[in-house]
C-alpha cells in the first residue's frame, strides 16, 4: 500500500506557551498529509479529484492518537501517512510523526467517502469508494 512521506519543520504557530506542539496542530498536519497522499496516489489536486470522482470529500468519523514524545518549535519531523484498510465506503489512515528517528505521535483515523445526498443536496452521505481509487493505492 502507498505510503506518503512529508518532512516538516515545527513552526512557532504550532506551539503552546511552553514551546511544545499544541496537540490539535498535529491533527491539522495529519489532515494535510491525508490530502497529500490522495493527490500523490491519484495524480491530481484535491480540487480536481473531488470533481473527477463526483464526491464531497472524506470526512473523519473517528480518530485517536498516542502522544509519545513532545516536539517543539524548530524541530524537523517526518510524517508517514498510509491507508491501512479500505472498506466499501470507509477507510482507515495511520499517521506516524517521528523526530530524529523516534516515534513522537501516532494517529489513527477513519474516514468516509461521501457525496451529496441526491434527495437533499444540503446533506452528504457515504458512497462506495471507486475501485480505481483503491487500485491506485495498492499499486503505489
Amino acid at each position: 500500500m502507498l505510503t506518503y512521506l512529508r518532512n516538516a519543520r515545527i513552526e512557532w504557530g504550532d506551539c503552546d506557551p511552553a514551546g511544545i506542539v499544541f496537540f490539535p496542530r498535529y491533527f491539522a498536519m495529519f489532515d494535510s498529509c491525508t490530502t497529500g497522499m490522495f493527490s500523490q496516489a491519484l495524480g491530481m489536486s484535491k480540487f480536481d479529484f473531488i470533481k473527477h470522482y463526483e464526491f464531497a470529500g472524506y470526512p473523519m468519523v473517528d480518530t485517536r492518537a498516542r502522544f509519545l514524545k513532545p516536539t517543539k518549535f524548530g524541530d524537523d519531523v517526518t510524517i508517514e501517512t498510509t491507508v491501512t484498510e479500505f472498506r466499501r465506503s470507509s477507510f482507515d489512515v495511520r499517521h506516524r510523526l517521528s523526530h530524529k528517528g523516534e516515534l513522537a505521535v501516532e494517529c489513527l483515523d477513519t474516514r468516509v467517502w461521501a457525496a451529496r445526498d441526491p434527495n437533499d443536496p444540503d446533506k452528504i452521505k457515504s458512497k462506495p469508494i471507486p475501485d480505481e481509487v483503491i487500485a491506485k493505492f495498492k499499486a503505489g
